[in-house]
């Protein structure tokens, strides 16, 4: 299919927003494909003449580390082709020219740059503009031939160009939505590479569909979709049931963490498409193998290892399943760690905690795509809102924002103080502007004064957050009379809890979920 398209290579060094880098490029209508540092001459002299561009990732390592990656500098600068290293790739291309990289004090999340040399990378972009950073290190001098473009309020180069070239870094993420003008000047890249923008979103849809015919075509079996009621899995069941017809079962497994009245909702909704799902009721193994465990790297093994179990149950007992569905998404793979030089952030029970004794090939049309991606194959495929615009929900689920030992008593608090803001969100009319809104609950305690006698109680953290891909959030500033009455009703409502607290950390340096 890329065959007609301009390409533009990404080089993914591990970075938490590589494949973001990607998506970006295809919503500017630039065919972009992701790359190992390793396979970069490969798959540059594979594609032909058809690379217009290559764009260089951030990454977790040191870039005064080049063990294994040295080759792809001269590889890199000595394609001819324009070059936008991005965070480390920033870093490398000083790096790889001749300057010095070296420590400095971090700068995570948001934070200024200020143009100091005028360029047409930086067309549209005013004197001073509000970026997204997370970095240690920083060029501290630049090879010989480059000159600054931009530097940070703390005065760290923050942009430079190779003189005579269009070879450029930038230290901050353009790729993000909460750098401002970030798509600007990644379109003002792709017009100087001379990148022609010919791919449109429609076409994630048909490519999807002919791996799915690849990868399905030959089965007579019947196919098994894991369904948690979240985009995700039902746009991944969606896409599957074209392939494979009536062969799809399906199935929704109850583990007694879901938000309340949740599974109800989701069969109904599911229902709605023509998915009418086998619904298991696993609540009580679950809970009681999680009862107690406090480390939630843990917790997500036990959840991995029980959903593959229950799985494994229903296959035998349908016979001849060859196939599992699951709704994985790039941030599911990247934050577990599972792309060449990322660094696992925490394990996600559909990528790192299937054990190989399931037995099941898995089927996942997803993992290369975010979450605003999937709602808009979504869309294209017809799903109802309610499924579409439903808050993104942990495969884990509640157990993930129960903070310390796991208890059933934490987890609904946890499930009631959520409800209570997701109703007070749509009463305000702000629950389809923010990403996600839920409660989370720890060990502490906070004493309190209720009907004139002393409690102590639990504290409970309400988050609430804007985001696009889930690879970076900020929190959401809500009206303080909206958080008035969600902490009333909490603390009223919810037995046991004395004390609401609000998070006002963006990812990152924090992550989204607590654990």
């Amino acid at each position: 299919m890329s065959g007609s398209h301009d390409t533009v290579l990404v080089v993914n060094f591990g970075g938490q927003y590589a494949h973001l880098i990607a998506r970006r490029l295809r919503e500017l209508g630039a065919y972009a494909i992701l790359t190992s540092p390793g396979r970069f001459g490969e798959v540059l002299e594979g594609s032909g003449d058809r690379v217009k561009a290559v764009v260089l990732s951030g990454g977790p390592m040191s870039v005064r580390d080049l063990a294994g990656r040295s080759g792809v500098c001269g590889e890199v600068l000595g394609s001819g082709l324009p070059v936008l290293g991005i965070c480390f790739g920033h870093q490398l291309l000083a790096v790889c020219g001749g300057g010095v990289v070296g420590e400095c004090e971090g700068e995570f999340g948001r934070a200024f740059v200020r143009i100091v040399r005028d360029d047409p990378l930086f067309e549209g972009w005013g004197g001073v503009e509000e970026v997204w950073m997370s970095h240690r290190e920083c060029v501290t001098s630049l090879p010989e031939g480059a000159e600054v473009l931009a530097v940070s309020g703390r005065g760290y180069v923050t942009a430079f160009r190779f003189k005579g070239s269009l070879v450029y870094g930038v230290q901050f993420h353009p790729e993000v939505k909460h750098t401002r003008k970030g798509r600007v000047l990644l379109r003002n890249f792709l017009r100087l590479a001379g990148v022609e923008l010919s791919w449109r979103p429609a076409n994630i849809l048909e490519e999807i569909l002919d791996g799915l015919r690849r990868e399905l075509g030959g089965s007579k079996g019947r196919v098994i979709a894991a369904i948690s009621g979240g985009v995700d899995s039902a746009v991944a069941a969606a896409l599957v049931r074209k392939v494979v017809g009536d062969r799809l079962v399906p199935i929704l497994v109850d583990h007694g963490l879901f938000r309340e009245d949740e599974v109800g909702e989701v069969v109904s909704l599911l229902k709605s498409l023509g998915l009418d799902p086998l619904v298991i009721d696993a609540r009580e193994r679950f809970l009681s193998r999680l009862e107690g465990i406090e480390d939630c790297e843990e917790r997500r093994r036990i959840i991995g290892e029980e959903f593959a179990t229950v799985f494994k149950e229903v296959a035998e007992s349908l016979g001849d399943v060859e196939y599992l569905v699951q709704g994985t998404t790039y941030p599911d793979v990247i934050e577990s760690g599972c792309v060449e030089s990322a660094d696992r952030i925490k394990s996600h029970h559909n990528v790192a905690g299937l054990p190989e004794w399931l037995g099941l090939k898995v089927v996942e049309p997803l993992r290369g795509l975010y979450k605003d991606e999937v709602r808009e194959l979504g869309r294209l495929l017809g799903l109802p809102e309610g499924i579409i615009g439903r808050h993104p929900f942990p495969g884990p689920g509640l157990a993930v924002r129960v903070v310390g030992r796991f208890s059933r008593a934490k987890l609904e608090v946890v499930r009631r103080a959520s409800r209570i803001l997701e109703e007070e969100l749509r009463r305000a009319g702000l629950y389809g502007d923010v990403w996600q809104a839920f409660a989370v609950v720890g060990d502490d305690r906070w004493v309190g004064v209720k009907g004139d006698s002393r409690e102590v109680g639990y504290v409970v953290t309400l988050r609430v957050v804007s985001s696009e891909d889930a690879m970076t959030a900020d929190w959401v500033r809500l009206p303080y009379d909206v958080l008035d009455r969600v902490a009333s009703r909490i603390t009223s409502e919810v037995e046991g809890v004395t004390m609401v607290t609000y998070a006002v950390t963006p990812k990152p340096p924090s992550t989204i979920e607590p654990c």
